[in-house]
């Protein structure tokens, strides 16, 4: 049985959890992804085998935070795949954990080093539930929780920088006068808020929206899409995508979905399948 599900946070939660996703998949024949960067911290609760990680060089750890990272990773999975994700918005994990986004850039830290009964607790109880919707209801409770004893750690003054990127704004200056910091105060106060600082921060951004034209298909040429995304020129466009994602161009375009799927586009913007060796 293979099963792919994506479930939309509560309201409430919304501005700070993007998506849950739930995979389950049996008996798979060895088979590789690309994680390429989101942009985003996630913590993944993984309840099958284990994968490999080429960031790692071994296994990743059954359940961990994942922090934002300006490079890819290779997985490798076999076997039985089943994981949940919960895929935070920006400046969303402020709300929930003490550990700063920050501390976890480039790293998949294993929940078994953060100090956080509760959030093993939660593990367990992930563990020992089938049910989709009644993991939704136990996450949720859990984010809640968090919620209410870390209210002081939610800054407005970063939302407000996220949506003025979200608007386009890609200036520094500009979105530093936006959260009322100065420039020196601002990239010290993002970096610790969102994990990368304000420049590859600013680079991942540009690369999620190449690729998703990329997954459009939309034919356009590769000015074209340097021109939309904000690059330079061509060879900007292409050394940047090498970088986020080790592909050139037409390997990318090979690898992206022949049609773009909505339901799967966030997922599709993570993870990227590698041909079999």
């Amino acid at each position: 049985m293979n099963k792919f599900k994506v479930i939309q946070p509560s309201g409430l939660l919304a501005p700070y959890v993007k998506q849950y996703w739930f995979l389950r998949m049996e008996d798979v024949v060895r088979s590789s992804q690309r994680l390429v960067p989101l942009g985003c911290v996630a913590l993944s609760f993984h309840r099958g085998n284990f994968a490999y990680s080429s960031q790692e060089k071994g296994c990743l750890p059954r359940s961990h935070l994942y922090g934002i990272t300006a490079g890819y990773t290779d997985l490798v999975f076999s076997g039985c795949i089943d994981f949940i994700s919960i895929v935070f918005q920006p400046a969303g994990t402020c709300r929930f954990f003490l550990i700063s986004p920050g501390e976890l850039k480039d790293r998949q830290t294993s929940l078994d080093v953060l100090d956080d009964p509760e959030l093993l607790e939660l593990e367990q109880r992930l563990n020992e539930t089938a049910d989709d919707l009644a993991c939704v209801g136990l996450i949720e409770k859990f984010l809640f929780s968090r919620m209410c004893r870390f209210g002081k750690q939610d800054d407005k003054r970063i939302h407000a920088v996220i949506d003025a990127i979200r608007q386009g704004n890609t200036d520094v200056d500009s979105l530093a006068q936006t959260a009322c910091l100065s420039y020196k105060q601002f990239k010290r106060v993002f970096s610790e808020k969102i994990g990368a600082n304000p420049k590859d921060f600013l680079q991942i951004v540009r690369f999620q929206k190449l690729h998703h034209l990329m997954q459009l298909h939309t034919g356009m040429t590769l000015a074209e899409l340097a021109y939309e995304c904000g690059y330079y020129d061509k060879s900007h466009l292409i050394k940047e995508l090498k970088d986020f994602s080790g592909f050139t161009p037409a390997q990318l375009f090979n690898a992206c979905e022949p049609v773009y799927s909505g339901y799967h586009g966030l997922f599709r913007s993570a993870f990227i399948d590698l041909p079999p060796e």
